[in-house]
């Protein structure tokens, strides 16, 4: 799908792989509708893109329901009609393996990660089959298809999105809807900060070469412009897919020795 002239929802607008793909795509001719839970950072992105009038900010909190049912009726009293939605906005865990983890951070990061790309899909779906042409794109994580250790909870919740993705992209074969799942590697965010998590020792530190959010967002709109299913982004979700599926057990072995490395 073309995005030019498109309108586009993306989520976790307000700063790293989300507020390039905001940014890039209002240069591209789109028309976007930013959400995030911090407004300040919105905010900033609003100053980034020079004020364009193609742009709209929306104070959302995903993991709450009232706040997402909310929005649809706020979005639709500024846009006509809806071409594309990315669901972008994630948060990690604590560096900590399952049994240490409490009950209160597993839920929220199903609830950001998975449960809510599922139900801004499900507001949003009868109107973007409407459309002569739409696009769904969930941005998975390499860790949704290859675990990282002291991260069993996010890789699940991204690994849930990566399945959802695969059974709506079945189901909308022969719709006007695309349907699209991205997998980034390391890529230079906020997502530790913003998801109240501190790093240990030099785990912060970029040991591990790190995309830029700018780089990850043009390769997921080009992406979407071709119309892809699977798109990785970074040589280092391309290398691990393929060696999980050669070699499972070695790829695991593998990560936890460099993990281990950083801490």
């Amino acid at each position: 799908m073309k995005v030019k002239d498109k309108r586009i929802i993306v989520t976790g607008a307000a700063s790293g792989i989300g507020r390039d793909l905001t940014l890039q795509l209002l240069a591209k001719g789109a028309y976007v509708a930013a959400l995030d839970i911090n407004e300040k950072e919105l905010q900033i992105t609003k100053i980034m893109a020079e004020n364009n009038e193609r742009l709209s900010l929306h104070l959302v909190d995903i993991s709450d329901d009232d706040s997402i049912k909310n929005f649809k009726e706020e979005y639709f009293v500024k846009h006509s009609v809806i071409d594309g939605l990315i669901n972008n906005a994630g948060i990690i865990q604590p560096f900590i393996n399952f049994n240490k983890l409490e009950m209160e951070i597993i839920d929220k990061v199903m609830n950001v990660n998975f449960y809510a790309p599922l139900k801004l899909t499900k507001l949003f779906l009868n109107e973007l089959l409407e459309r002569p042409e739409a696009h769904i794109i969930n941005i998975s994580s390499m860790g949704g298809f290859f675990p990282f250790p002291g991260q069993t909870i996010y890789g699940a919740s991204k690994a849930a999105l990566k399945l959802f993705t695969e059974g709506l992209y079945s189901e909308l074969l022969n719709t006007n809807v695309h349907v699209t799942v991205v997998f980034p590697g390391a890529t230079a965010t906020n997502i530790t900060k913003n998801s109240n998590v501190v790093m240990n020792n030099d785990a912060g530190n970029s040991k591990i070469k790190m995309l830029s959010s700018r780089k990850a967002a043009e390769i997921i709109i080009k992406g979407v412009e071709e119309n892809k299913f699977k798109i990785y982004v970074g040589t280092d979700s391309k290398i691990m897919n393929f060696l999980y599926k050669v070699n499972d057990k070695f790829a695991i072995k593998l990560i936890n020795k460099i993990m281990q490395k950083m801490q």
